[in-house]
C-alpha cells in the first residue's frame, strides 16, 4: 500500500571493507561488517522494504529510477567501473548507472581514487593489468572532508578510499564491473571475481573526462541557506536542504514525476504532507509517493541545524 510518507527499512549489505557505525545508528546489534545501507533500493537483491514488504513489490522500475544509499569503509573499496545506459541495456537487460557521492565524514588524509591519470592511455593501463600491478597508482586520488561532491559517470574508474563515510545517489542499478581488489579476499577468504573484459569495454580513457572539472567536483560544505541543487540526471535529482532551530521549511515533491526520498543527514526533522506528520532524526529515510497533483511538505526544524538530502 503506498501511504502518504513510507518511512523505509534500509537494506544491510556485508562488506569485507565495510564498519560498524552504520549499524550502530540503526540500533542493530552487533554483526558482520556493513558496508551500504541501501535506504531507498528496488534492486531485487537488496531490496529496501516498508513494513517488511520489499519496495520492489510496492514500485517499479519506472516509478522509482534511482537507488540510496550510505557507504562506510573501513578498508579501499575495489577498483570498479560502471556501465552506461546502452551497453548495460544490451549486455545486462538494466539501465546504466551514473552515480554521486557527497562525503559525510572523513579520517583526515583519506579520500578517493577517481578517474585516471593525465597520460595513461588504454595501453598503459591493458599492461598494467596484465603485470598485475597496483592500479591505483595510475589513477587520481583526492583527500576528502565533509561537505565535498563529486558526480561520477558511467565509464569512469574509481575506488572510495578506506575512512570515508558518504551518502550516494544513484541510478537504479546493480551492475558493477570490478577490475582489481588490493589482492585481498572476500569475506569467504576466496578471491573477489573480477571483470576485465567488460571493463575495458566501458572505461573511459578520454583525458578530458578523468578531471576533477568532469567530475563536478565541488567543496560548499554544509554552508548554504535552504535549497542548493547537488546533481540532476535523468533518471534522478538530488538537492540539500538546510534549516535552523524553529524553522519551517516547504519543500516541493515529486517534481520529476517520481516518488520524492527525504533523507535526514544532521539534526531531527517534522514533515508535514496533508494530514499526516512523521518525525525524522539522523539518517533515517521517507519516501513520499507521488500525489496526484504537484504538492508540498513543511519541514520543521525541531533542533540546532539540519541537514536533509531529497532526491527525485
Amino acid at each position: 500500500m503506498k501511504e502518504k510518507m513510507m518511512k523505509l527499512k534500509p537494506y544491510y549489505a556485508q562488506k569485507v571493507w565495510g564498519g560498524d557505525f552504520l549499524s550502530r545508528v540503526k540500533g542493530r546489534k552487533k554483526s558482520d561488517p556493513i558496508g551500504e545501507l541501501l535506504e531507498v533500493s528496488i534492486l531485487q537483491d537488496s531490496p529496501s522494504t516498508f513494513n517488511d514488504q520489499p519496495l520492489y513489490e510496492i514500485f517499479n522500475d519506472k516509478e522509482i529510477t534511482y537507488c540510496v544509499k550510505f557507504i562506510e569503509t573501513t578498508q579501499n573499496l575495489s577498483v570498479q567501473v560502471h556501465p552506461g545506459d546502452d551497453y548495460a541495456k544490451t549486455f545486462e537487460s538494466s539501465r546504466g548507472k551514473a552515480e554521486c557521492w557527497l562525503i559525510l565524514e572523513a579520517n583526515p588524509g583519506e579520500g578517493i581514487y577517481l578517474g585516471l591519470k593525465e597520460g595513461i592511455t588504454k595501453e598503459r593501463f591493458t599492461e598494467a593489468i596484465e603485470k598485475k600491478e597496483n592500479l591505483n597508482e595510475l589513477m587520481n586520488f583526492y583527500p576528502v572532508s565533509k561537505g565535498d561532491f563529486f558526480f561520477v559517470p558511467p565509464g569512469s574508474i574509481h575506488a572510495i578510499g578506506k575512512g570515508v563515510l558518504l551518502l550516494e545517489v544513484q541510478q537504479s542499478c546493480g551492475v558493477t564491473y570490478r577490475v582489481w581488489d588490493w589482492n585481498r579476499m572476500d569475506l569467504n577468504g576466496e578471491p573477489r571475481e573480477l571483470h576485465i573484459k567488460k571493463a575495458m569495454d566501458v572505461i573511459n580513457f578520454d583525458p578530458s573526462q578523468n578531471t576533477k572539472k568532469y567530475f563536478q567536483y565541488s567543496s560548499r560544505g554544509f554552508s548554504e541557506t535552504h535549497e542548493y541543487e547537488m546533481a540532476t540526471h535523468q533518471d534522478f535529482s538530488f538537492k540539500m536542504v538546510e534549516g535552523k532551530k524553529a524553522e519551517k521549511i516547504k519543500v516541493e515533491l515529486n517534481k520529476r514525476g517520481r516518488p520524492t526520498s527525504i533523507i535526514c543527514l544532521k539534526g531531527i526533522v517534522q514533515i508535514h504532507r496533508g494530514n499526516e506528520t512523521t518525525k525524522l532524526s539522523e539518517y533515517m529515510t521517507v519516501l513520499c509517493p507521488k500525489a496526484d497533483q504537484p504538492d508540498v511538505i513543511d519541514l520543521d526544524v525541531l533542533s540546532g541545524e539540519c541537514f536533509v538530502a531529497v532526491i527525485h
